[in-house]
């Protein structure tokens, strides 16, 4: 089995490549360096940081401490992107929504899989 195979990465991949999409064409010109930055930093922190996760799964509370590190990246990313769009610099609510609706649901199954490693974590070999 590979990070590639849980269901969060592959969430929060195509988070990733939307949020870069979105910065690109969404947003005003000065977005770009400073909220449009911090955005896509941290939406590729979340989705890097559940694959370091996964690297230490071995060892329960690293595996469950980067996953928690990782949620707070996801949580981190809804903050910037409630930002643009309050700010005026996202104007297009229906995208927004979007984004914020599958930002929740990766956080909610970030969650759901931290106490499945809790309850029941078992180390591949």
């Amino acid at each position: 089995m590979s990070y590639k195979n849980l269901e969060i990465w592959q969430l929060s991949r195509d988070l990733v490549v939307d949020i870069h999409k979105m910065t690109l064409s969404k947003l005003p010109k000065f977005e770009m360096f400073e909220e449009g930055s911090q955005i896509r930093k941290s939406a590729k922190s979340t989705k890097s940081t559940i694959v370091e996760s996964y690297g230490r799964r071995r060892y329960k509370k690293d595996f469950i401490r980067f996953l928690s590190y990782a949620l707070a990246s996801n949580d981190e990313t809804i903050d910037h992107l409630e930002t643009l769009f309050d700010t005026g610099s996202l104007e297009d609510e229906e995208l927004f929504n979007s984004l914020c609706k599958r930002f929740k649901i990766l956080g909610k199954k970030l969650n759901l899989f931290i106490q499945s490693v809790e309850r029941g974590h078992v180390s591949e070999k």
